[in-house]
């Protein structure tokens, strides 16, 4: 018998403003016909003056509460996943923590900006699996607005705000790969390429927020390589193959990302679940807004074999096998 971390429950939340490509163009040299054609992307949503990464994160978090059947005071531990919190510090995640009502154990954040879901998931089931939590909430919340250069068409375009959440329980399994739960995680990073994607600034190099700050073919090249590459990690290690996956919940960065996977996986693109069209790249947020698009639709269902994965600046990368 092992302890599996079984996803219980999931929600979402997206700020009420939209902003469409066309929106953008009066504002920055580009066209809906541009973004489109080399990201996928038609829209976005904008945090509201004034509405905060705990806010959503905390909306995030009671969606999938409720959906579990759960209250705060049923939590143990509480990741958040963000490369923009409200603050320096204190964690975002104690502010959620308080909202929620959670008095007990620990909170905290984790910062790996696009691969941060992977990262604090693979950190909640390792917390379950060493019997020192129960009840996980993970959250993937951001407000990359914020961080972004409104004149830099080659960025601005491309991400969003919104955040979501998965509840996680321990459950005793037999310890095969037809268990339901987090079969596997698998994370990697490399720091020469650390210059590749970042924000240019922080409280001891600059003392400002900065700005976000890309090179984008290398950023696509590392992650069609990367990105198949993790996901074959997590098939081996399972003794499974991509003919298994019922369904792959990608990181939305870019739909020729999402399509140059699948074929290097050999997978149809009807496989994957792709958002990134309505919510953009909403980084740490991205795969749990996917997530929880598929449930509530019907697409993803118990016994289902699903893979995350992720590439983010760092780098960082990893995937995440879970059976439902």
């Amino acid at each position: 018998m092992i302890l599996r971390s079984q996803i219980v429950g999931s929600g979402c939340y997206l700020p009420s403003r939209i902003v469409t490509n066309t929106e953008l163009a009066a504002k920055v040299d580009t066209s809906d016909e541009w973004i489109v054609e080399r990201t996928g992307i038609r829209q976005r949503h904008i945090a509201a003056e004034g509405e905060t990464t705990s806010d959503l994160a905390t909306a995030a978090a009671q969606a999938a509460l409720k959906s579990a059947g759960l209250t705060g005071a049923d939590i143990d531990l509480l990741v958040v996943a963000t490369a923009t919190p409200d603050n320096t510090f204190p964690a975002t995640a104690t502010k959620v923590q308080q909202r929620l009502g959670m008095t007990g154990g620990a909170a905290f954040d984790m910062q790996a900006v696009c691969s941060g879901f992977i990262y604090a998931m693979a950190v909640a089931d390792n917390f379950i699996k060493a019997e020192q939590a129960r009840t996980a909430v993970v959250i993937g919340a951001e407000t990359f607005s914020r961080i972004l250069d409104w004149e830099d068409r080659g960025t601005c375009v491309l991400f969003g705000d919104g955040a979501g959440a998965v509840v996680l329980r321990g459950s005793w399994e037999k310890g095969s790969n037809q268990d339901r739960g987090i079969l596997s995680t698998h994370l990697h990073s490399d720091g020469r390429h650390y210059d590749l994607l970042y924000v240019d600034g922080g409280p001891s190099s600059s003392q400002t927020v900065g700005h976000l700050r890309m090179e984008g073919k290398e950023v696509f090249r590392h992650a069609v390589t990367n990105l198949a590459q993790v996901v074959g990690e997590a098939l081996h290690a399972n003794d499974l193959s991509a003919a298994d996956i019922d369904w792959v919940v990608p990181h939305q960065a870019n739909r020729r990302i999402l399509e140059s996977t699948a074929k290097k996986l050999g997978l149809s693109m009807d496989r994957m679940v792709v958002t990134v069209d309505k919510h953009a790249n909403t980084s740490a947020a991205s795969i749990p807004l996917a997530f929880h698009t598929a449930v509530a639709d019907g697409r993803l269902n118990q016994g289902d074999l699903v893979v995350m994965e992720a590439m983010g600046g760092g780098f960082t990368w990893g995937s995440a096998l879970v059976r439902l």
